[in-house]
């Protein structure tokens, strides 16, 4: 697994090989990176539905050689109905994290697509139809796909809690039962959803039948959220963050995802001065920094319109300066628990002409809500969780605001003209993950493949877990454990390639053209190029 993959038409990485096939075919057929991205986000929404689909958010990063990355946020708001008298109207002192009332925002991820592929024509040159990009996802959830481990397993394990939520045992069980690793799963009604939207185009979404359908489904079973909130989305073209690192460019989003904290963290850690990977000191680096990188998004990262600082005012020299020399290079400091979660794709493409994308795709939660809409088949998310229903809160739910974010897309432009577009998929281990693969091959020389494969470790929490301590595999000589623990960490070694880690994947474009792709062993994905 430690092979990084290369080719020079084109590559596309993706936590399910038959997502990274879908847009590896769009390449192919003279599809350029946005549209082959739009493939694989469609095709794994119906390949690993527990992870992402329609009824989530994404978040885009475009590079085009010689320019700055476009982003993409499409972040769906709160419903017009959804303040706090409306929960406490119904006896709820806090955002339920399942079912009706915790579908209370809008599914932005259709608009994103709207909007990338609308950069692809007017300014890329794409042409190939809506059609084409979605045949494969529709042939998938047509015909059925095989149901991977993580899906069985998350099954399983969230049945209790999510099999009297609307719609999720009509899809799911049978009978009452789970499905089994490599039984056939069909979405023949989620099919029809992307048909419909493949003839009458995206906009159908939020503005035309699919719309109705969607709203009426979701008022049917308790959602705050109706059509007006639909009809008021679009997806936002925003600059996203930069910062320099060790001489190179790194991109992430800005507020009101977390990308600011993953810059931070790489900030911080340059300063630090480690030399190699693998170490106690490279562990507690990176671990420090997280810390300090945290402890700033739990404070202040909302939805941008609500906050009071700017975002890049961390990314100065001396603050960054500042939280390094808190760091203490043998002591662990205190650890602050938040409180996010997540369960998402990451997805990246090169076309043979340099472009590419870095991009994310989330239902926050594995299932989401778990409501799945009968008309339409989309299960719909459940990322309005993360607002309070507190009057003293920074984030307290308000209709038409955006809530927190904990997925964001990275891309680096390096200093000796490659780009990488990386990510993963883990709650509070996102910014972690990307720290972990960024520093390993771009600052310690690890081979792509080498540094998405190396043991990882998670500070806090991330999908389907509560802990809050550092997780980290066993793959790491012991004396780094005995290390940690000594400076004060609080250690629980697991197993050797963990899908709690997340699901991690990178691409590298060189000069000459030659396009490097490294998936997650963790996952079921590939990198998959010609």
């Amino acid at each position: 697994m430690n092979n990084t993959k290369r080719a020079y038409g084109g590559m596309v990485v993706a936590p399910h090989h038959l997502a990274a096939e879908a847009g590896a075919r769009v390449l192919r057929d003279g599809g350029n990176a946005v549209e082959a991205m739009v493939a694989a986000a469609a095709m794994i929404a119906a390949v690993y539905p527990h992870m992402n689909g329609l009824g989530g958010d994404n978040f885009w990063l475009i590079h085009t050689p010689g320019e700055t990355p476009v982003g993409i946020d499409a972040c769906g708001a709160a419903a017009g109905l959804a303040d706090v008298s409306y929960y406490s109207e119904r006896g709820v002192e806090d955002i339920p994290g399942r079912g009706p009332l915790a579908a209370l925002t809008v599914a932005g991820a259709v608009s994103g697509w709207q909007a990338a592929l609308a950069h692809s024509r007017d300014v890329l040159g794409g042409t190939l139809p809506l059609s084409r990009l979605l045949e494969d996802a529709i042939g998938a959830a047509r015909e059925g796909s095989p149901v991977t481990g993580s899906l069985a397993g998350n099954v399983r394990a969230k049945q209790p809690e999510l099999e009297k939520v609307p719609g999720f045992a009509d899809v799911y069980l049978n009978a009452g039962a789970p499905p089994v690793e490599g039984a056939r799963l069909h979405q023949k009604t989620l099919a029809g959803t992307l048909e419909t939207i493949s003839r009458d185009g995206l906009e159908t979404f939020y503005r035309g039948d699919i719309a109705s359908a969607i709203a009426a489904d979701l008022e049917a079973v308790g959602s705050p959220l109706r059509r007006d909130d639909l009809e008021a989305h679009r997806a936002l073209l925003v600059e996203p963050l930069s910062l320099e690192v060790a001489g190179h460019r790194v991109f992430n989003m800005p507020p009101p995802t977390q990308g600011l904290a993953s810059l931070m963290m790489l900030g911080i850690y340059e300063r630090l001065g480690i030399e190699s990977a693998e170490t106690f000191e490279y562990v507690h680096a990176l671990v420090e920094a997280a810390k300090c990188a945290f402890r700033v998004r739990d404070r202040h990262v909302v939805d941008p319109a609500y906050m009071d600082v700017e975002a890049n005012s961390f990314l100065r020299g001396e603050a960054l300066d500042a939280l390094a020399a808190m760091v203490d290079a043998k002591c662990a400091a205190p650890w602050p628990e938040a409180n996010p979660n997540g369960d998402t794709v990451w997805l990246g493409a090169v076309d043979n002409s340099g472009r590419a994308v870095s991009f994310i795709q989330s239902l926050y939660w594995e299932f989401g809500s778990g409501v799945i809409l009968p008309q339409t088949g989309i299960t719909w998310q459940n990322r309005g969780t993360s607002f309070s229903l507190s009057d003293a809160s920074h984030n307290r739910l308000m209709p038409g605001r955006r809530p927190f974010h904990t997925i964001q897309p990275a891309l680096a432009q390096l200093s000796d003209g490659r780009v990488m577009p990386y990510g993963t998929m883990g709650g509070e281990g996102q910014p972690q993950t990307q720290a972990m693969i960024f520093s390993r091959h771009v600052m310690h020389g690890q081979p792509l493949q080498e540094a998405v494969s190396a043991p990882r470790w998670l500070l806090g929490r991330t999908w389907g877990s509560e802990k809050t301590n550092l997780r980290i595999e066993n793959r790491f000589e012991a004396g780094v454990y005995d290390k940690l623990r000594a400076a004060g960490h609080d250690v629980e070694v697991v197993g050797a390639f963990e899908e709690v880690m997340g699901h991690a994947g990178a691409l590298v474009h060189h000069r000459d053209g030659l396009i490097e792709g490294a998936s997650d062993p963790r996952s079921d994905g590939a990198a998959i190029g010609f």
